[in-house]
């Protein structure tokens, strides 16, 4: 319809007027909300009409990409412990202390634990049931030396003298162990504890359009039977404790856990435990890895455990090549957090931070006669230039963009249990047995902000592996109450009313 003249010039006005009418009206109710609840819109008074023309005032409430911070970022360096141990299918007893090992005096803020081979790796582990009971007591162990006394009974375990006195309760069970490490004084955080959506419901004064968030943030979940899609972690308040369980899966023979200063798990979230089986006929999980995928602060982290294909022949090596490139291929962390607008990486390579920790049961590619010469003159950089994981890394086929730190100890594999020396030196075995001395436990990063403080292996000899342990100092982005980024919304007042304008002049 076209209006001319006089007449078509009053009924724009009229248009014109409504226009602004809508307009102020429409924004007066929103503000109205807000005053009535006692806020004020980030210190913007919206008393009078006039202060709707300003533009800092539009460009404030309707172009806002980013909320306010109340405070900048921060970076923290955390002392991270890393270790690896093929425990070779031997059960722990009560008399095995970990103190040294896990270097307790050093208070490290988290640990990184990685064992492989909790169970021997028979048929019946692997095709039929596995055994999770030595888990259990990997678990108990590590809590014993962490935390001092145990606090099992607290919780109505019942204890044996049968193992090992008061450390170990009867017949344990892995699930119940682990909800009792990782629900103490019966408080619980959810996995996906986003640090964003409790934020946009503390900050909602700052947006009127975003959206009520879709996370209970005070829902308490619950213990899976499976917890391969584990979404829920400890947090641990008692006194006493100094470390909490923040995540622990078995798969047949490896074993993954995380502990973590009782004070960091609040800033724990995204958890997430991924398992990728690479043994027998490339899908039984006798071989491959568990990764575990989390955000602490404003820092994402991905730790893999992994054990690789085995042999020493001649192309073995490339075997473990593949197992590598269909870990980093075929794992993706499933998505548990409700936001939609949530980045949290699904892949290895994605995350900030990345540790590998594992027997890649690499060898040293010499005769057992010429790498014998070499560990008894402990002549490490020659022993070194031979390794199989070194030559493959510097040939670009495995491991490219990763790091590891120079190694100044002996290799550690294979030894006989409870020896000190290797296996074909206090054994009588064939040649087709024997075993070439080899650095097969392994321990590598990829990611800003780490830098390795220690390399070592520890003389514990319960196993036919020697452990491998490692300690980082770790960057993390932390931030007191910070308000994230928000989806832009990019439109202006004038956009509010285009609906309202089309179906009045149509």
């Amino acid at each position: 319809m076209e209006y001319d003249g006089e007449y078509g010039s009053e009924v724009s006005d009229i248009i014109s007027t409504n226009q602004q009418r809508r307009k102020q009206s429409f924004i007066r109710k929103i503000f109205t909300v807000k005053e009535r609840n006692g806020r004020e819109a980030g210190g913007i008074s919206v008393d009078t009409l006039e202060a709707l023309s300003d533009p800092s005032f539009k460009n404030h409430y309707f172009s806002c990409t980013e909320l306010p911070m109340s405070s900048g970022e921060e970076i923290q360096n955390l002392r991270v412990f890393v270790a690896t141990w093929n425990v070779g299918g031997q059960c722990p007893n009560g008399n095995l202390d970990l103190s040294d090992f896990l270097q307790v005096r050093n208070e490290p803020d988290i640990y990184v634990l990685g064992f492989q081979e909790i169970v021997p790796l028979n048929a019946g582990n692997v095709l039929v049931l596995e055994d999770n009971e030595p888990a259990a007591k990997w678990l108990a162990l590590i809590n014993h030396s962490l935390n001092g006394t145990s606090r099992l009974a607290s919780k109505g375990l019942k204890h044996t003298a049968s193992f090992g006195g008061s450390l170990f309760f009867q017949k344990p069970t892995y699930r119940k162990l682990k909800k009792t490490l990782r629900t103490l004084d019966g408080k619980r955080l959810k996995g996906c504890n986003c640090v964003l959506e409790m934020e946009r419901k503390a900050s909602k004064e700052f947006c009127f359009l975003c959206q009520e968030s879709n996370v209970n943030l005070e829902d308490s979940s619950s213990e899976d039977d499976d917890d391969s899609n584990q979404t829920s972690i400890s947090l641990a308040s008692s006194k006493n404790m100094k470390y909490s369980l923040v995540a622990s899966k078995q798969m047949v023979g490896i074993f993954a856990c995380v502990w973590m200063k009782k004070e960091l798990v609040q800033h724990v979230g995204h958890l997430r435990v991924c398992c990728t089986s690479r043994g027998i006929m490339g899908c039984l999980g006798n071989k491959g890895c568990i990764s575990v995928s989390m955000s602490l602060y404003q820092t994402t982290f991905c730790f893999i455990c992994s054990h690789l294909a085995s042999g020493e022949k001649e192309g073995d090596e490339l075997r473990r090549n593949l197992d590598v490139i269909e870990i980093l291929k075929n794992t993706q962390f499933p998505r548990i957090c409700k936001t939609s607008y949530s980045r949290m990486p699904e892949r290895i390579l994605d995350h900030d931070r990345i540790i590998w920790l594992g027997d890649l049961n690499y060898r040293i590619a010499l005769s057992y006669d010429d790498a014998k010469r070499l560990v008894e003159r402990k002549d490490w950089l020659a022993l070194f230039d031979k390794d199989q994981l070194q030559a493959e890394r510097e040939a670009g086929r495995v491991f490219k963009g990763w790091r590891e730190g120079k190694i100044y100890f002996a290799p550690t594999y294979k030894y006989p249990f409870n020896s000190d020396t290797y296996y074909a030196e206090s054994v009588k075995v064939s040649k087709s047995k024997r075993r070439t001395p080899a650095w097969c436990d392994r321990i590598l990063w990829r990611g800003k902000g780490i830098q390795q403080r220690t390399y070592e292996r520890k003389e514990l000899k319960f196993s036919d592996h020697r452990p491998v342990c490692a300690t980082f100092l770790v960057q993390v982005e932390a931030t007191s109450r910070r308000l994230k980024k928000v989806p832009s919304f990019n439109f202006q007042i004038e956009d509010l009313v285009t609906t309202t304008r089309r179906a009045y002049c149509s």
